[in-house]
């Protein structure tokens, strides 16, 4: 168990790598500014932090969010917000993809601007068991690949889009043909430096990352498949299980997620509230940010910054 200095915040680590619990604050009540500055402490070095118990609504939900950044709206695509919550997603696992799970991703990568962090929230619905979430550290990829790979992987950049590196939108969805009227495109950096510590992070994902830049299509292939793979190692990963009450607060930037879709298999329904914070435009190794192909920046609730590729 570590315990922060100065704060009555309890962080306790779930692995080596990745995620722990924050114990001993009540996300009911206003936050104050050392307990803010602990719990950005602890999601930086974990990557991300999880509550228990903090049975909280939307309106406290939004107001937790605000005190780490700006809140975006809910989603480019497929929003289904609480009535008079435009920022907040509702995930239900009897949607489709919820039903079949998803495979590792970072939230919204196909926007230039991809969220800083994301905030998840369970209501009341959620099943005794099954319906984990497990996330994994993209510093901790980077640092373990070998020399020679890092070196190569700084100067690559990737393509990343909805439908990511396999391109299979279900195109009879109306989130489908959404994501087709109007796609989101961008190119980012392999290699994206986080601009607090200077840490790297591999930032490549298979639910958007689509190609690499400037090789054939088999060797963008045969280096993402490289990338997929040590993303995914069991010993970057924390799983969490939700309960009534539970809060999963990842940093978007150096984190990749996946839903194992077990729901398939339960008669259970699992809903989820998720608020994502405004991002910044990735920065690589040699100090080039990402540019848009299609569509606009991902910009907090209330502001259209008019942008197009």
């Amino acid at each position: 168990m570590t315990t922060l200095e100065r704060t009555r915040l309890d962080v306790r680590p779930l692995s080596v790598f990745t995620g722990a619990e924050i114990h001993g604050v009540d996300l009911r009540q206003p936050l104050a500014q050392d307990e803010i500055d602990q719990i950005k402490a602890a999601l930086q070095r974990w990557k991300v932090v999880f509550f228990r118990d903090q049975h909280i609504d939307h309106a406290q939900h939004l107001a937790f969010a605000r005190h780490f950044g700006r809140p975006t709206s809910a989603h480019p695509y497929d929003a289904n917000p609480p009535e008079g919550y435009p920022q907040i997603r509702t995930i239900s696992s009897t949607s489709k993809v919820g039903r079949r799970g998803e495979r590792w991703h970072t939230d919204v990568t196909g926007v230039v601007n991809p969220p800083a962090a994301s905030i998840l929230r369970a209501g009341a619905q959620v099943p005794e068991y099954g319906g984990d979430t497990v996330f994994t550290n993209l510093a901790a990829a980077y640092r373990h690949l070998s020399p020679a790979v890092r070196a190569l992987a700084d100067g690559l950049w990737a393509r990343h889009q909805f439908g990511g590196y396999n391109g299979d939108l279900d195109n009879q969805t109306v989130y489908a043909q959404r994501v087709q009227a109007s796609p989101l495109v961008s190119e980012h950096p392999v290699v994206r430096v986080l601009p607090e510590t200077g840490e790297r992070v591999l930032f490549v994902n298979p639910g958007f990352t689509r190609r690499i830049k400037d090789v054939s299509d088999e060797e963008s292939r045969h280096l993402l498949n490289l990338f997929f793979e040590e993303i995914a190692r069991p010993e970057y990963t924390a799983r969490f299980r939700w309960r009534p009450g539970s809060i999963a607060f990842w940093d978007n930037r150096a984190t990749a997620h996946q839903g194992p879709g077990d729901f398939a298999y339960l008669d259970a329904e699992r809903v989820l509230y998720r608020i994502t914070l405004e991002g910044d435009v990735p920065e690589g190794v040699d100090g080039r940010r990402s540019s848009a192909v299609l569509g606009k920046p991902f910009s907090a609730y209330g502001i259209d910054t008019g942008a197009e590729a």
